[in-house]
């Protein structure tokens, strides 16, 4: 047993790969007695009309069975007296696509199943590019149900040139083509006697003997700081797993972003300290300084990634709601957790020619090439440096999902050039001398729901009572700073990024803000309070019902969106996501103006108790 390796078995539905590992397991005597027996007994009751359905090995789910596909990934584990292997039994199916990326992250090697009856499929071409966008550098296409097509060698080499006409778009060190059945077991674990003509040698055979290396590792060290460990006031060390290269006691270590240098007093390794370390080693390092390090930074030596906001990723989309420019999510690269925007989608990537096609939008299962902007400096390389810092997630704000998986490509320059300068006249002082809580209150409701009229109500009590305001209507935004935004759904996400972002200048500034705009997604207003501040953002659902908006329909825009003359219409074309836990609530059905501003005001002195001397000085 010389090393393990990790493979991924992958491919169009149906083409047999859970039926491929599940013979190999018992052609090679893999199988433990029991499982043996249970798989005698459930063959008897499945589709091959009572023949051994190796495919049961791995197809644990109950719907997988009825169906006859793999859904979940199965890992199996086992050790020939060459190897020892885990293996990914992913799905071939496109809606499941997802779960086969996630097989992938883990792999060294592919094992992609061609059906030799259908050639080379599109599910077959998305799930190499998929493999190769994961880092995956060894290929094994298995050329799978040999014997429907009478073993014919002719139908094979033809399947061989496309492949390897496929794979030419592809970055990869080894890549071997065989026949195989999986049904019948030729050329699993045993040369076929059925195709003489094929002189190479079986799939076990191959994997057990091929060379998976770790590439010269000429990076330097980098370890993502995973965890801060103070037990006590005597010490302080960073945990995390080396990702690249090696470190000793004694060596100069700089702290990234923030740029500081120390030097390595202790290296704990399984906990005991030792000497030194290397990659796949989790550790925990001591330095002889403090120095400003916490959970998502970077330790390094002789090694330069990238420190920026900016960076252009490939990502393959696997949410079922579509991407689209503008949108905001939290990325996972490396350790660090952090609110990213998609700025712009450069192009999607056909999967049947590579080529680039132009998008505004894109939807389940494509890659696209897009930039993304994160709120605060990190630390990134390219995928094909490191694989660690290169590779990342997104996470939908709202519904805590796994949008899209993906890898750097490329930094973004422009994101260095640029600093926040810090000024004297503080948010503090300005607030100060205006003596007043700067905050905005973010009137959301459907149209013709009051936003407008309570805001204005609002705003006028809020001044009489000798506060400094803005009022930031929809309607008067939308015919100056916004007059180029139109109602798309890309529209409307950064219509509400500017509000937000002009929101907090004028909190800045000392002023108190008020908002109506209809900002219909749950999503757009979790940013928009996250561009303001938690502690200054009050969402008042202004609740009015569709009916009575309608009913009201006081610009005419109900008419006209149900006789088709606007699109993207809230209430009517486009959805409205009802705030689930919004500050206050007011329908303005059985509460006229006044009655809502009482209860807004009311609401407000409870959030900001030093609201209060304004009533008393009026008084």
């Amino acid at each position: 047993m010389n090393s393990l390796l990790k493979f991924i078995t992958c491919g169009s539905v149906d083409d047999g790969k859970s039926t491929l590992i599940g013979h190999l397991l018992y052609d090679a005597k893999l199988l433990f007695a029991d499982q043996e027996q249970a798989l005698y007994l459930d063959s008897k009751v499945g589709s091959r009309g009572g023949a051994i359905d190796y495919s049961l090995l791995l197809d644990g789910l109950m719907a997988e069975r009825e169906q006859g596909i793999t859904i979940d990934v199965a890992y199996r584990y086992f050790t020939t007296e060459k190897r020892s292997f885990i293996v990914a039994d992913t799905p071939g199916h496109e809606e499941y696509t997802r779960n086969m990326a996630v097989g992938a992250s883990f792999a060294d090697l592919a094992v992609i199943l061609v059906d030799a009856t259908h050639g080379v499929l599109v599910q077959t071409r998305r799930h190499t590019r998929i493999c190769s966008m994961m880092g995956i550098r060894h290929f094994v296409f298995a050329v799978n149900k040999m014997d429907l097509i009478n073993y014919d060698e002719s139908r094979f080499e033809k399947i061989s040139r496309d492949i390897r006409r496929m794979m030419s778009e592809h970055d990869f060190e080894t890549m071997k083509i065989l026949p195989v059945s999986a049904t019948e077991g030729d050329n699993i674990t045993q040369k076929s006697s059925h195709m003489l003509w094929y002189r190479g040698v079986s799939l076990l055979t191959y994997l057990e003997n091929i060379d998976i290396h770790e590439a010269e590792d000429d990076a330097g060290f980098a370890m993502p700081v995973q965890r801060v460990c103070r037990p006590d006031r005597t010490f302080r060390g960073f945990q995390g797993q080396i990702e690249s290269g090696a470190l000793k006691v004694g060596d100069e270590i700089t702290t990234l972003p923030s740029n500081e240098k120390a030097i390595v007093s202790r290296i704990i390794d399984a906990g005991k300290d030792v000497d030194s370390s290397e990659r796949g080693h989790a550790v925990t390092i001591s330095l002889d300084r403090e120095v400003d390090v916490s959970r998502g930074c970077v330790l390094v030596k002789d090694y330069h990634p990238y420190v920026g906001t900016l960076f252009t990723a490939r990502l393959l989309w696997m949410d079922d709601n579509a991407l689209i420019a503008g949108k905001n999510y939290y990325l996972k690269l490396g350790t660090r957790l952090i609110p990213a925007i998609v700025m712009n989608i450069n192009h999607k990537i056909d999967v049947n020619t590579g080529n680039e096609i132009p998008a505004d939008a894109t939807f389940k299962n494509e890659i696209v090439e897009c930039d993304l902007s994160v709120s605060d400096k990190i630390v990134f390389d390219k995928f094909a440096g490191n694989q660690a810092l290169g590779s990342l997630i997104l996470i939908d704000r709202v519904t805590n999902m796994t949008s899209a998986c993906g890898v750097v490509l490329r930094s973004i320059q422009r994101s260095n050039n640029l600093t926040w300068q810090k000024l004297d006249v503080t948010r503090e002082f300005r607030a100060a001398q205006k003596g007043q809580t700067p905050f905005t209150v973010w009137m959301t409701g459907l149209s013709g729901a009051g936003k407008s009229v309570v805001s204005n109500e609002l705003e006028k009590r809020l001044v009489s009572l000798g506060m400094h305001t803005m009022l930031l209507d929809g309607d008067n935004i939308r015919m100056g700073l916004n007059r180029n935004l139109g109602f798309k759904e890309s529209d409307r996400i950064e219509n509400i990024r500017r509000i937000a972002e002009v929101s907090k200048l004028m909190n800045d500034a000392g002023l108190i803000v008020i908002t109506a705009f209809i900002s219909p997604y749950a999503r757009d207003r979790q940013i928009a309070k996250d561009i303001i501040g938690s502690d200054s953002f009050v969402e008042v659902y202004v609740s009015t019902p569709l009916e009575e908006c309608e009913r009201r329909d006081i610009k005419g825009l109900y008419m006209k969106a149900r006789r088709g003359e606007i699109s993207d219409f809230t209430g009517i074309s486009s959805p409205y996501e009802v705030p689930q836990h919004a500050d206050i609530s007011i329908d303005t059905t059985s509460l006229d103006p006044e009655k809502c501003v009482d209860r807004i005001w009311s609401a407000l002195i409870e959030r900001f108790p030093q609201l209060k001397h304004f009533t008393e000085e009026t008084n």
